[in-house]
Formats: structure tokens, C-alpha cells, sequence
């Protein structure tokens, strides 16, 4: 896994909304359970989705993470945080 390297143009294309979601809400602050609440499945599909995401997008970390989606598509982490929920 690469840590740190620069979110390509269209990555969130490479997302499943799940993982997108789950990124979102990551990148913004949540705990696995407390994303799990909100989109209502268990922590252990968020950390499923998250295990996915992070590869896709080139990060090893949460910091790395809400970097990545900050640079996503030109949307903040609140924005995609809003849409997720």
C-alpha cells in the first residue's frame, strides 16, 4: 500500500458508493461505530469498506484519508460527510 500518494483525477469513480460513504464519514472524524450507526450496517462492514477504500485511493492512514477525500472531485470531507448521511 502506498501512503501518501497523490489522489489521481476520478478516483472516487473507483469507490463503491458503500466505501465512498463509509470515507466520508471516516475523513470527517467518525469511529468505525459511530459511521456504522449511521449508515446502519455493523462496524465490521465500515472497517471492510474502509480496508477496501484505502488502497483505491492510495492512503495508509486516516489522516492520509481525509487528505485523499479533501482532494477528491474538489469537495471537502463535510460536503461528502453531508451527502453520505
Amino acid at each position: 500500500m502506498t501512503i501518501g500518494r497523490p489522489v489521481e483525477p476520478g478516483a472516487a469513480a473507483d469507490l463503491t458508493p458503500d466505501e465512498r460513504a463509509a470515507a466520508a464519514l471516516a475523513a470527517a472524524g467518525l469511529t468505525n461505530k459511530q459511521i456504522a450507526r449511521r449508515l446502519m450496517v455493523s462496524h465490521h462492514t465500515v472497517a471492510a469498506r474502509l480496508y477496501q477504500a484505502f488502497p483505491k485511493l492510495g492512503v495508509g492512514t486516516r489522516a492520509a484519508l481525509r487528505l485523499a477525500m479533501l482532494d477528491l472531485d474538489g469537495e471537502t470531507a463535510g460536503q461528502l460527510a453531508s451527502d453520505a448521511s
